[in-house]
């Protein structure tokens, strides 16, 4: 009877006998139906005996070559979606424009310049080079010359040359004799490279043979260690370009980390240092084993796959993995969805384990290096000169050495003796601020079996490891490098289900994975007071905080159970209360990280789409939180997800947003809420106001101060409402009906546009379409009406320029689009449709239209939330529905997530009452999703321009930014 343990190895063995041979197969590829060589020749020579023209004959070789690529590269496009390959059909079409080379060189030596047979030879160089070609990727080519070529020599490579060009190929050329190759290979390291993947297509190849054997004696030898510190350095630089991380959701698949350069990097240091033509060789050499070498295999064709099929989809040579045709590629790779995971996503996960695989390839090659060069004799320069072996104690442990501020294992066998030392090297690093050596990680890699269900519930290395993640050293970096060796997800099996895991939206820039190590690092920089500039607030609160641990648990758990068919807050709660324990929370320790994880979108939801001013709010999340410690660990969890989603996403206005959600609800629960304190706390507003008027007549002053009711004074700033007041006077002084005054706010990344007007039902949709048609986003709508019938309505839209004077200019051309808008100068539906046509309509994401009615949020209003897709003129659109229904909006809260928007309007019936008929509600509900899906196409045609009276005089008041009050002004 067949054991357990024998059955493994049993399938082990079968995979590994079918991995080779399918390798096998990819290195003997049937060209034959990719283009009938024969026949192009003699319909080639053919054409030479018809005594032609030379125009006219070039012109007919040239739709003859034509016709041969285009069908090639369409049965080589044909052949990927048939057997899947990448790698086959960059192969193929590299193959196929080998022999249009080759037929344009024979018919250039044969019958146009005749007597340059053997003058020179055409070599491909870079991925060419390699034998590997994308639909749409240049062709590098070298022509070697002999010495002192004849000009005719010349004039045949520029007929080849004009050939390819007019076919439509990009072309990057160089013409050089050996010499001069050795010379600039010398000193220019991207010639030395390029030379380095030299392939012979055609012509002279005893020059291609004298190329290949001077670069190997006069430029190779000793020159390893420099040539790999070169290449190591350009692709941190490529890195740091292309956005220094493996995990951003539209990866650049030629340059990004992890892409396919990096792959190409790894073979070049192997071929230059090794001497190897083919990575295969490097399993003989040891430098990887069987399973590595099929990684290897596995990741280029996989990225190969998707390149192909990026190029042929694009028709151009696009190597930016985008939203847009994401979708495309999943489908055309064969992928489905799963529960929780759309085929895009499972797609998109695939990309990225790949990408990591690649990162472990690039550890394993450095660590051979290493090893290889400790053996080396002494005196090399470089990089080799680094690697001799300089290791020291460590104090506390036996199992670590540290070579030269790196962590090594003191012995092979360290992990096979003690798995928990899994865990310890990482502890043991961060209580040492040490690095880690590529063999250290390398040997963990390939350790990875040893973290089983013992390991997972061993107490000291559940200790380590809340250790490494509450440390207040750098545990973001230390759990970067849990996660990139494949520990995090081994250690914590639910961390490894979400591991390269991406959400297809524009409002995450990062996997889940990373980015929940980004909300760790964002909380370690809370706690060593490193935010104040950012966030105040969190850095205020942070010292307080009694239980770090369980913070610092919540914040590396929130998102853990993303993907999942059930809301991921409840999942991940769940997920919490069993990891909690483990790790060696207390009950009430383990209650604290459910609750947290379970609440962890509430704050930021409430912050952005409610109305901050209606006391029903504030009561009901109060209700939620219960008390002040909860408060604060919850508005630092939320900060911290927010900040961690990607580069823009945070904004001093969601801080300032956040910041007054935190005081009204510390108020409340501090027992210091009420209707009588909020009627005191008007009346000293008021006070406080007329108290600043002080320069101002006493008749002035009251009248001006009676203008305002509740809502605003005990929601806007005193330094607002005294801006805003001098500015009604000003206007009422100069006889202005109309106005605008403008404002930049750096800090909360915000420009405020006030507008001074005549009360109108449409108001908020003329300036929400005029905002549009000028291309502002709009953040949020404060919308106010004063005792004598005007509105005085405040709009933030986002910053575009760092510069004040960019972004005031900025400022003023929206004021002016508005103010012309209202006064009929310009007609509404005809500058929404310009702004629209002019942007690019993004249709990679479906989100259905939803409309939520409800009366239970606000004590006065009935609150509307709408969800859909972004678009220009939206907020303008949706408004001129809730007018035409005869509602009345009392304030809107404009929150936009990426490509989704969810606006919140706090609306009453024109006699001020909450809607509560449904067979209303349901009538609204369906025209929202109407004009939300684009089916009230006549709405726009509808919208009002002009409603203020066209005598109005125009006055624009430009403000500069107060920058004393950064500090205090956001959470």
């Amino acid at each position: 009877m067949q054991t357990k343990k024998q059955a493994r190895r049993q399938r082990a063995a079968v995979s590994e006998e079918k991995a080779d041979r399918q390798s096998m197969e990819t290195h003997h590829i049937d060209f034959s139906t990719i283009l009938d060589v024969s026949a192009l020749k003699a319909e080639c020579e053919a054409l030479a005996k018809r005594g032609l023209d030379k125009n006219e004959e070039r012109s007919v070789l040239l739709a003859l070559l034509k016709k041969a690529s285009q069908d090639g590269r369409e049965e080589a496009r044909q052949l990927l979606m048939a057997d899947g390959s990448g790698l086959n059909c960059a192969h193929r079409i590299s193959w196929l424009q080998d022999q249009i080379i080759t037929v344009i060189y024979d018919f250039t030596v044969r019958h146009v310049y005749p007597k340059q047979a053997g003058a020179f030879s055409v070599t491909a160089v870079g991925g060419y080079g390699r034998d590997t070609l994308a639909p749409g990727s240049d062709i590098d080519l070298l022509f070697l010359f002999q010495p002192k070529p004849a000009s005719e020599t010349h004039k045949a490579v520029e007929f080849i040359l004009y050939m390819l060009w007019d076919m439509g190929f990009k072309v990057g050329h160089a013409t050089r004799t050996v010499e001069e190759c050795i010379r600039e290979a010398k000193s220019d390291m991207t010639v030395r490279t390029a030379i380095l993947e030299t392939r012979y297509i055609c012509g002279n190849v005893a020059l291609e043979r004298e190329l290949q054997a001077r670069f190997d004696k006069e430029i190779v030898t000793n020159t390893g260690p420099e040539f790999i510190a070169a290449k190591l350095a350009e692709r941190d630089e490529r890195h740091r370009k292309a956005g220094d991380t493996r995990y951003l959701v539209e990866p650049n698949v030629k340059e990004g980390k992890g892409g396919l350069r990096d792959l190409h990097t790894l073979f070049w240091i192997s071929k230059y240092y090794y001497h190897v033509r083919d990575p295969a060789e490097l399993v003989k050499l040891g430098v990887l084993s069987k399973q590595e070498y099929r990684l290897f295999e596995k990741a280029e064709d996989f990225l190969w796959a998707v390149r192909c099929h990026m190029h042929f989809l694009t028709g151009k040579a696009e190597e930016r993995l985008s939203f847009d045709i994401q979708r495309d590629i999943a489908a055309a790779l064969d992928y489905n969805a799963r529960p929780g995971l759309s085929a895009v996503e499972r797609f998109m996960k695939h990309y990225f384990l790949v990408a990591k695989d690649v990162g472990d390839l690039t550890r394993i090659l450095c660590a051979a290096l290493e090893d290889q060069q400790a053996k080396a004799t002494p005196g090399l320069t470089g990089v080799i000169s680094r690697f001799a072996n300089r290791s020291r104690k460590i104090p506390g442990t036996v199992e670590f050495v540290e070579d030269r501020g790196r962590i090594a294992l003191a012995n092979p066998d360290v992990f096979k003796r003690d798995p928990v030392s899994l865990i310890r090297l990482f502890f043991v690093a961060d209580i040492n601020g040490l690095e880690f050596h590529p063999d250290a990680l390398k040997r963990v890699t390939r350790s990875l079996s040893l973290i089983d269900n013992d390991l997972r519930e061993n107490e000291e290395a559940n200790r380590l490891f809340l250790s490494i993640l509450t440390s207040k050293r750098d545990p973001a970096l230390i759990l970067r490098r849990m996660n990139e060796a494949g520990v995090l997800g081994r250690f914590i099996p639910e961390f490894g289900k979400i591991v390269s895991m991406m959400q297809f939206n524009m409002y995450h820039h990062y996997t889940v994975d990373e980015h929940l190590i980004r909300a760790v690092e964002v909380l370690s920089e809370i706690d060593k007071g490193k935010a104040e500039d950012i966030h105040p607030l969190t850095n205020k609160l942070m010292p307080n905080i009694e239980d770090r641990d369980a913070l610092y648990v919540a914040v590396l758990l929130h998102d853990i159970a993303k993907g999942r068919e059930e809301d991921h807050s409840e999942a991940g709660a769940a997920v919490a209360r069993k990891l909690c324990p483990r790790f060696g929370l207390s009950p009430k320790q383990t209650e604290l990280v459910v609750w947290l994880i379970a609440e962890h979108l509430t704050m930021s939801m409430v912050a952005q789409t409610r109305d901050l001013t209606d006391r029903k709010t504030i009561i009901d999340f109060a209700d939620r939180v219960q008390s002040l410690d909860r408060l604060k660990m919850l508005l630092i969890l939320t900060v911290c997800d927010i900040r961690a989603v990607g580069p823009g996403v945070w904004n001093g206005w969601k801080g300032q947003l956040l910041r007054t959600l935190y005081y009204e609800t510390e108020l409340l629960l501090s027992g210091g809420f009420s209707e009588v304190s909020r009627k005191e706390r008007a009346e000293a507003a008021a006070e406080a106001l007329e108290h600043a008027l002080a320069d101002w007549s006493q008749k002035e002053r009251k009248a001006y101060v009676k203008l305002h009711y509740q809502p605003y004074l005990l929601s806007v700033p005193l330094e607002d409402q005294i801006r805003h007041t001098q500015f009604m006077r000003e206007s009422d002084k100069a006889g202005k009906v109309l106005a605008t005054m403008v404002r930049t706010d750096s800090f909360h990344a915000i420009t405020e546009i006030t507008v001074l007007s005549p009360d109108h039902p449409r108001l908020l949709t003329v300036i929400a379409g005029a905002c549009a048609a000028a291309g502002a986003n709009i953040a949020d709508a404060q919308i106010f009406t004063t005792s004598d019938g005007r509105a005085l309505d405040t709009i933030h839209v986002s910053r575009e320029f760092p510069d004040d004077a960019d972004e005031l200019r900025r400022a003023a051309t929206i004021g002016k689009m508005i103010e012309d808008v209202l006064a009929g100068r310009k007609r509404l539906p005809e500058v929404i449709a310009t702004r629209t046509k002019n942007r690019r309509k993004n249709k990679a994401f479906v989100i259905p239209p939803s409309v939520i009615i409800t009366n239970s949020l606000s004590n006065k209003f009935t609150v509307i939330e709408v969800e859909c897709l972004d678009r220009p003129g939206l907020l303008s659109e949706i408004t001129a529905v809730l007018s035409d229904l005869s509602l009345d909006i009392q304030s809107a809260r404009i929150t936009t997530f990426g490509e989704k928007v969810i606006d919140t309007f706090y609306v009453a019936d024109l006699v001020g009452q909450k809607i509560s008929n449904e067979n209303r509600r349901a009538y609204i509900t369906a025209r929202l999703k109407a004009v939300m899906a684009g089916e009230e196409d006549e709405m726009r045609e509808r919208m009002p321009s002009g409603i203020i009276a066209p005598a109005a005089t125009r006055g624009v008041a430009v403000e500069k930014s107060d920058t004393e009050k950064k500090a205090g002004s956001a959470a």
